[in-house]
């Protein structure tokens, strides 16, 4: 017989040793599951997204993953909309180049996201195009048709512009539309001007068109690098490698310009003289200056004019620097 002394003392041992065996088989899969087997990203190539294009021709982030045999996925998808929701939905993990505008809309409207960096500002690369001989600067857009993307930085642009000359949206007639199909329309004389960006305002512009204005003066045009936030806060240090990815290519720009702007030809489908002409227009400065955050806040007081965001916040929330 074993006495009660003893008896109380082995089931203690068994009961702790269940409990180890417990917490350890409960870890296990947890870790196990926290393995990153790959990192969703986007790849937007236009308007002149410069540094992503580097950084997927030169395999630069292939390479920095592939040391722990985790898979770089890129997702040409260039809608912010569609960039938040998917990021929403956990089908994406980084957004490598999201208008500002899509990302505190997402944010004001409960997606968990975080801007960890500028990707790039570029006023003159936003700019208001038309072929109608009449409408030479902003105030003659007064009574006309301009058609271009609704809650982005280039409607931004247009009213700021419309603004700055004492003219309201009920001033003109706006049709929300993409900005292939903006600078078609314009073509076809169904709009009297555009809001254009990038390669398609150029070749626009070789067409015919003019410049009405670009953002110089009223929208700095600034185009961020965003996270998941859960993503973010599981797995740091992916995204601090990330990060010093894009800086290496930053890097790889400012040493080999010829090779980054053929690069970038090949992948544009745009001539190496245009490359050259538009590369100007774009600051790839990543770092997050006081003149950021406050543009991002015009940008939400813009939202909320114009009636496409109720719910306010603070934008130095979704900031977040890496160390």
């Amino acid at each position: 017989m074993i006495k009660k002394t003893k008896l109380w003392r082995l089931i203690a041992v068994l009961t702790l040793g269940l409990m180890t065996i417990s917490i350890l088989s409960g870890c296990a899969p947890a870790d196990k599951a926290e393995k990153v087997e790959k990192i969703n990203i986007t790849y937007v190539k236009s308007p002149l997204n410069v540094p992503s294009i580097i950084q997927k021709s030169q395999n630069m982030l292939a390479s920095e993953f592939g040391k722990d045999n985790i898979e770089v996925a890129f997702h040409e998808i260039t809608a912010g909309p569609k960039q938040t929701q998917a990021l929403a939905a956990g089908s994406l993990d980084i957004l490598n180049a999201l208008g500002a505008t899509s990302a505190i809309l997402a944010a004001a409207n409960g997606v968990d996201l975080k801007i960890i960096s500028i990707f790039s500002r570029a006023p003159e690369a936003f700019m208001i195009i038309s072929k109608t001989p009449d409408i030479d600067e902003p105030a003659d857009l007064k009574g006309k048709k301009v058609g271009g993307p609704t809650g982005t930085v280039l409607h931004q642009l247009l009213m700021a512009a419309l603004t700055a000359n004492s003219l309201t949206a009920q001033d003109i007639e706006f049709v929300s539309m993409d900005i292939p199909s903006a600078v078609a329309a314009m073509q076809n004389g169904s709009i009297d001007a555009a809001l254009a960006a990038g390669p398609a305002s150029l070749r626009a512009l070789n067409a015919g068109a003019h410049i009405v204005t670009t953002g110089e003066g009223l929208v700095e045009g600034a185009i961020v690098v965003a996270v998941r936030g859960e993503f973010l806060r599981k797995h740091p240090d992916l995204v601090k490698r990330f990060n010093k990815v894009h800086q290496e290519s930053l890097a790889f720009i400012k040493n080999n310009p010829e090779e980054t702007y053929r690069l970038t030809a090949e992948e544009t489908g745009l001539s190496v003289e245009d490359v050259k002409k538009m590369f100007p227009w774009y600051d790839f400065n990543h770092e997050i200056k006081p003149s950021d955050i406050e543009e991002m806040k015009k940008t939400q007081e813009f939202l909320i004019k114009n009636g496409m965001l109720t719910n306010s916040i603070k934008i130095e929330d979704l900031i977040v620097t890496l160390k």
